[in-house]
Order: C-alpha cells, then structure tokens, then sequence
C-alpha cells in the first residue's frame, strides 16, 4: 500500500474517531486516540498479518483510553461497522471508553487500569514460542503508562527470556491524565531506560508514515524490540494538538464543525 492510500486511511480513522465521539454525546478520549493514528495505519495496512479466525500477529492496546484509535483502524479494516461505533458509550453496549475483549472483532483484551497490557502480551510471546508460531506479538503503550511498575516487571522478564517476538509500540505525546509528562520520562530519556533494559530500543517520528514504515524494518532477532513514537497527542485538530483538556472532552457542535474544517485542511 502507498503513502497516499495510508495518508487516506489515517484522514478516515481521525474522521471516524471524532464522528464517534460526537455522535455519543458524552466526554470521550480523544487526544491520544489521535497520537497514534499513523502507527496504527501502519501496523494493520502494512506490517501484521492478521486473520480473526486463525489468529496470526496479534495486537495488544494496553493504553486502553486509546481505543477510539482502534475502533477507527478496525473500521478502515472492515472489521466493524458503522452500527458498532454508533453503540459506542451508549447503554448497555460494550464498545465502551476502554475495550472489552471480543476477538471476533479484533479486540484482543479487556482494559481499564493501565500497565496490563504488556505482561499480557509477554504470556502470548511466551505462547507462541512454545508452539513455535513464528508470528508476532504487537503491544501499543503510552508514555504516561511506564509509570506502572508492572511495565518494567514485564520488560526484564521478556529480555530474560529473549522474547523477539514481542514488540512495543509506545506512544509518547507527552502527556498523561492528570499533566505532562515529567523530563525524566520524555522520548529520549524512555529510549535510555528501555536500553538499559536489555530492549533493542528504536526512536522514530510517530506522524511521519515513511519513517514509520521503516522503524519496521528495525526489529532484531534475539531480544524483545519497542518502537518510541514521538507523538503529538490530538494531532490534526489545531485547537486539541498538545491541550491535554482533550484527553478527556466532549465535542459541542460547533467544536465539532471546527475539527472536522481543521481536518479537512490538514489533509487538503
């Protein structure tokens, strides 16, 4: 797939993350389902190897606030439907604020506290070995996660049992729930203490679809790989790019008139 067919994808998937949001009525998590658009584009257009029926790659979203950005990568998939995302934070649905696990559609995991994510996906490396699947497990983390010591619990049990066929993909747009992302834990200082982990650590531009598809092509043999995506969390929407009031708002209509204008300029 090309870079505009991928650049057409990732105007869909923001699309589709603020049509969802609005359409619910209620505050959504909107800021960092927008920070990881083209990784994710990326990853399911391009790198996984994905069958729902026989399960080969897996994708694991341990930022589970992030999951509006999996809905929206789903839809372009044909995964889900436009019925789905219109049930989404509505009563008695299941497409709620943070996944819940139903692998008919994609959806590897139940989440809601953070800093799950990755040990689950060591357990399936580990699964995978002993059945000598040579498919990979892909984990998507947020900088405000490695918080969690259970991250780093998982990161030193996957180096010491060479697990290479896990890989993370970290979405560092520098903010968390409650504030920015502290300096000691910033893109450069996270790849520094993955290293010191044992990870083979790479750094690469999260928006840029190129360098992205790239960063791929780094993934080494005999030891765990994570991928440090320097993001922008609501990327593409002038007025939530860096405003961490969008990790958790509700579009009004004439907010969301003016996300979708701003949309449609950015990919003009």
């Amino acid at each position: 797939m090309n870079k505009r067919k991928l650049n057409k994808i990732c105007y869909e998937m923001r699309r589709t993350i603020l049509q969802t949001s609005y359409n619910c009525k209620e505050a959504a998590h909107i800021g960092g389902a927008l920070s990881m658009v083209e990784i994710l584009a990326v990853l399911y257009h391009k790198i996984m190897k994905l069958d729902l029926n026989k399960p080969k790659d897996r994708f694991i979203l341990s930022k589970g606030h992030g999951f509006l950005g999996l809905l929206s990568v789903l839809k372009t998939k044909k995964i889900i439907n436009n019925k789905i995302l219109n049930s989404f934070q509505t009563d008695n649905s299941e497409i709620i604020a943070h996944p819940i696990m139903n692998p008919n559609i994609g959806i590897e995991t139940s989440n809601g506290s953070l800093g799950q994510g990755l040990s689950y996906g060591v357990g399936l490396a580990i699964a995978y070995r002993l059945k000598k699947k040579k498919n990979k497990i892909f984990v998507m983390l947020g900088d405000g996660e490695c918080y969690e010591g259970s991250i780093w619990e998982a990161a030193i049990t996957a180096t010491e049992l060479n697990l290479d066929n896990l890989v993370v993909l970290l979405d560092s747009n520098g903010f968390q729930n409650d504030g920015k992302i502290n300096n000691k834990m910033n893109y450069q200082n996270l790849l520094n203490k993955w290293k010191g982990f044992g990870w083979n650590s790479i750094l690469c531009n999260g928006h840029n679809i190129d360098l992205i598809n790239k960063s791929f092509n780094k993934i080494r043999a005999n030891k765990p790989n994570i991928i440090i995506f320097k993001t922008i969390k609501g990327k593409g929407i002038k007025f939530m790019e860096n405003n961490n009031d969008w990790h958790h708002g509700r579009l009004t209509k004439n907010l969301y008139l003016t996300a979708i204008n701003d949309l449609k300029k950015n990919y003009a």
